[in-house]
């Protein structure tokens, strides 16, 4: 069948379809001039290619017919496997549908059959569901995408950040989006056997300890079941470390870990690991040059709040748990941390549409995690060695100022090595300078314990990060893109469900007491308010409205990192010439700390996602972070509270007046140019 009609009188438009399969059934339509016209509805429709090319040098009718081409043997579907460049060139395909390019003819081909196989199951399930319906009815024909298992198959599936390659049979075996795709299988496959094969070497060094019913055995799988709980959890969009300290307490109370006696050593080092990377984190966070322009607003925000809540929790505790002044001091230091494991992934999502970034908010409460962080782990340093040293009076003294020096000085000196050594240009600088300074962020750690000025190795781990990253900026490094924080974010990803798994297995419901669990959560939640308020009054003069005051201190109200690796050392650090009175102590310490995240992480990663959208302005353009990094952390570079002009209510609608008042002059020349055309 072949139509031809004149464009522009002398133009001429051929287009030619071929029909290859008999014709099905003929329906009828009416034309607008009171006609009918049959249709042939003979196969599938086409895509309809939409030429973008010039026109090629081949002729007149090459310059007068635009869909004239050179070649007629041109690619006419999309899963033709010969290639333009071989026999002329082809038509492009059309816009409305991206199609990736392969250079392998297996994956083109295995490329091109993934869409027809998922279209295919999808309409397989939509024709079901369709046929149990009553006669008449006009359910939407898309009912399978729509239905909430499409739905949260898809959340399970996950975004790939590249095209993923799959054996032709995969989507005929696995169908799409029911089963995860290969690249997830396979995956999942490296890290089993990687575990198996782990496994076996343990079991011949250690021995009966990696064997099943062992400690260390014991310990893997909990660390392998916390990260799948925190896996479920993340489902639904909150924290992952709740769904970790779940399994844990799970596992302790039905019987199935057993992680005391002498591999509470062991798991006692687990945790001083993981404290190293959650400090040396927040050390990267921040970006130098920014950090100095709003170093006031940080300082506030992070060390008044922290004093505040950190005394409500010492007061309310010495007197409502009967706990001594230096308990509760020790109590308190540990539950005003913020966690930056539950405020960055909220947070992030808020950026990433565009919420507070106008005056950067995310990066302001993600800035002032990091020094509450090491503001709480320094001051428990300095309270725990007072607390558990028989030294004098004078070296009880002696314990703050030679902290802070000490760590600053470790920090700045260590910092300064990690610049020069290994040299930038080296090939092997980002394996060099991640274990660097982990190894000496460690080294702070024990290394201060050992000296007995506890306070000062945390201090030293986040200044250390702080001035390394100083230098690696001034050398070309980007904050957000900075592959020494990658490594650290993969290290996170292997001590997290170790960290509050083996938290979550310290609690013994069958031993906890009604009334410290009350009386601790009225203390918990005592503080956080009061911290809100605190902050909310003390924002002045930051540019921040109430709303979003209130918001950041709605922010900071989730505990969890801090808490569960400081919770139970206390604890620990009792001798075995300790009192029941003082075990009891250290076991209140350590029940309000677990506490404290299964009450605060998920409330507070709610409230940030509830409430940031309504709090906060939105931006037109929301903020794109590019980079090869796993997950882009918010960074502190776009906090622009104190130097920027007061921001608009609504920085979507500009106001400029001159802008505006040229708009209104011009106004009748759209329409008289309009008018005169017609």
């Amino acid at each position: 069948m072949t139509a031809t009609g004149e464009v522009g009188g002398s133009d001429e438009l051929n287009v030619t379809t071929v029909n290859t399969h008999p014709v099905p059934d003929i329906r009828t339509s009416p034309m607008p001039n009171g006609n009918h016209k049959t249709v042939v509805d003979s196969q599938p429709k086409r895509r309809v290619s939409i030429i973008s090319d010039a026109p090629m040098n081949v002729g007149a009718a090459g310059y007068d017919n635009l869909a004239f081409e050179q070649n007629p043997r041109r690619k006419i579907s999309q899963t033709s496997t010969h290639s333009h460049t071989d026999i002329g060139p082809a038509r492009r395909r059309s816009i409305l549908k991206e199609t990736p390019l392969h250079d392998n003819e297996s994956d083109r081909g295995s490329m091109h059959s993934l869409d027809n196989y998922r279209q295919g199951v999808i309409d397989g399930l939509n024709g079901k569901y369709q046929g149990h319906q009553q006669p008449g009815s006009h359910d939407s024909t898309n009912y399978v995408e729509q239905s909430w298992m499409y739905s949260f198959c898809l959340k399970c599936r996950g975004e790939e950040p590249t095209e993923s390659w799959e054996p032709p049979f995969w989507q005929k075996v696995f169908p799409y989006p029911l089963c995860p795709t290969f690249r997830t299988f396979s995956r999942l496959i490296v890290l089993i056997l990687i575990g198996i094969l782990l496994w076996i070497v343990a079991f011949v060094i250690i021995g009966d300890t990696a064997a099943p019913g062992g400690q260390l055995f014991s310990l893997v799988v909990l660390t392998v079941a916390a990260n799948f709980g925190g896996y479920i959890i993340s489902l639904t969009t909150l924290p992952r470390l709740i769904g970790m300290l779940l399994v844990g307490i799970l596992f302790q109370n039905v019987g199935w870990v057993d992680l005391d006696g002498d591999f509470s050593k062991v798991t006692g080092h687990l945790r001083k690991f993981a404290l190293t990377i959650i400090l040396t984190r927040a050390g990267l966070e921040m970006e130098p040059e920014a950090f100095k322009k709003v170093y006031k607003t940080i300082l506030k925000l992070g060390i008044v709040p922290w004093i505040v809540e950190a005394a409500v929790m010492t007061i309310m505790s010495h007197y409502l748990l009967d706990l001594p002044w230096i308990w509760g001091c020790l109590l308190g230091a540990i539950i005003a941390a913020i966690s930056p494991a539950v405020v960055v992934p909220c947070l992030f999502r808020l950026r990433t549409k565009g919420y507070g970034v106008a005056k950067g908010i995310p990066t302001l409460v993600v800035a002032v995690a990091g020094v509450d962080d090491a503001l709480s782990v320094a001051i428990f340093g300095i309270v725990s060695t007072i607390m558990f040293s028989d030294k004098g009076l004078g070296y009880q003294i002696a314990q703050a100022p030679v902290c802070i020096l000490g760590g600053l000085a470790f920090g700045v000196i260590w910092g300064s090595l990690a610049r020069i050594f290994p040299e930038k240009g080296d090939a092997y600088v980002v394996p060099l300078r991640t274990l660097m300074l982990f190894a000496g962020n460690l080294v702070a750690i024990y290394g201060s314990e050992e000296l007995g000025f506890e306070g000062a190795g945390p201090l030293a781990v986040v200044f250390s990060s702080f001035v390394s990253n100083l230098f690696w900026c001034k050398d070309g490094w980007d904050v957000d893109d900075n592959p020494v924080s990658t490594a650290f974010e993969i290290f996170w990803m292997i001590f997290e469900p170790i960290l509050f798994g083996l938290t979550g297995a310290t609690i013994k419901i069958s031993e906890l007491d009604s009334h410290t669990v009350s009386i601790g959560a009225a203390c918990i939640f005592t503080g956080v308010i009061i911290r809100i308020f605190i902050t909310a009054g003390i924002a002045f003069g930051d540019r921040l409205n109430t709303k979003e005051k209130f918001f950041v201190g709605l922010s900071w109200m989730a505990k969890a990192t801090v808490q569960a690796a400081l919770g139970p050392v206390a604890l620990k650090n009792l001798g075995e010439n300790a009192t029941d009175e003082e075990r009891n102590w250290a076991e209140i310490v350590q029940t309000i700390c677990v506490f404290s995240i299964v009450l605060t992480a998920p409330l507070g990663a709610i409230l940030i996602s509830v409430t940031g959208t309504r709090m906060l302005t939105k931006t037109k353009q929301p903020q794109v972070l590019t980079g090869w990094r796993r997950s882009h952390r918010p960074s502190i570079r776009d906090i622009s509270i104190i130097d920027e002009e007061e921001e608009r209510e609504d920085p979507e609608v500009p106001t400029d007046k001159e802008t505006h008042d040229n708009t209104q002059n011009n106004a009748h020349l759209t329409n008289l140019s309009y008018t005169a055309s017609k």
